[in-house]
């Protein structure tokens, strides 16, 4: 049995590794006050592109624009999360483990 547990230890850690590196090719976009500030992430939650509309940028209002990128980061990272739990969640019960998801 230990060596079954083994295996499927390792079979499991090969899937885990190929899902990490497709999360890092995969992208997704957040975008908030209508399109003033789009970001782009990867999967593994790396931030690839921000933009800021020129619209958006008015020297008297720094503090809706500063509000409006950390929304889109917030939004942003929650999809990354999402995606991540979605392409990674079943590789949790590969070992049949008790308790494991």
């Amino acid at each position: 049995m230990n060596r079954e547990f083994l295996r499927r230890a390792q079979d499991l850690q090969r899937q885990l590794t190929k899902a990490q590196e497709a999360l890092a090719n995969e992208t997704i976009e957040a975008s908030v006050g209508g399109g003033a500030v789009t970001i782009v992430m990867d999967g593994q939650q790396h931030v690839r592109s921000v933009h800021i509309a020129p619209e958006a940028v008015d020297p008297e209002s720094l503090d809706m624009l500063e509000d409006l990128v950390s929304a889109a980061i917030t939004q942003a990272l929650d999809k990354a999360r999402e995606l991540a739990a979605k392409r990674l969640g079943g590789l949790a019960g590969g070992l049949g483990l008790p308790g494991l998801p």
